[in-house]
């Protein structure tokens, strides 16, 4: 009985640090495959915001086992209004799994306006097809 209290209280703090995380971070992903209904791990993300005609890179990481990356944004800066562009390279997700895929990247693009203290961006994927919206 103790291990199982053991298991649920631990179970319970990893959720809660990958909330407190996200709150201190102003951008998080998280990736599902429609295809298995799991999470997604090791998924390369990449942020870049809009600058003039260009892209300047800010930030990568990679999703983790519960297919999230609860902090994509620069440590120590401020999300500033703009667009700013999220790119799932899910080509490479695929390939490593021996599967095919239509889309070898996903970029979502997205205005920051500063309505919002986070932004958290979904992607459902499956090998021919991906959905994403704002979640929060």
């Amino acid at each position: 009985m103790n291990t199982l209290k053991t298991l649920f209280a631990g179970a319970l703090l990893s959720g809660l640090s990958s909330v407190a995380l996200a709150a201190g971070n102003p951008l998080s992903v998280h990736v599902l495959n429609l295809e298995s209904g799991l999470p997604s791990p090791d998924v390369t993300v990449t942020l870049e915001k809009q600058a003039g005609q260009q892209w300047q890179a800010l930030n990568s990481a990679v999703t983790n086992q519960q297919g999230r990356i609860t902090a994509l944004f620069p440590e120590g800066q401020a999300l500033e209004k703009g667009t700013y562009r999220v790119t799932f390279k899910t080509g490479e997700w695929f390939a490593k799994h021996a599967s095919n895929t239509f889309f070898p990247e996903v970029p979502v693009i997205f205005s920051a306006d500063g309505s919002v203290p986070h932004y958290h961006i979904p992607l459902l994927l499956s090998p021919y097809g991906y959905s994403t919206y704002r979640g929060n």
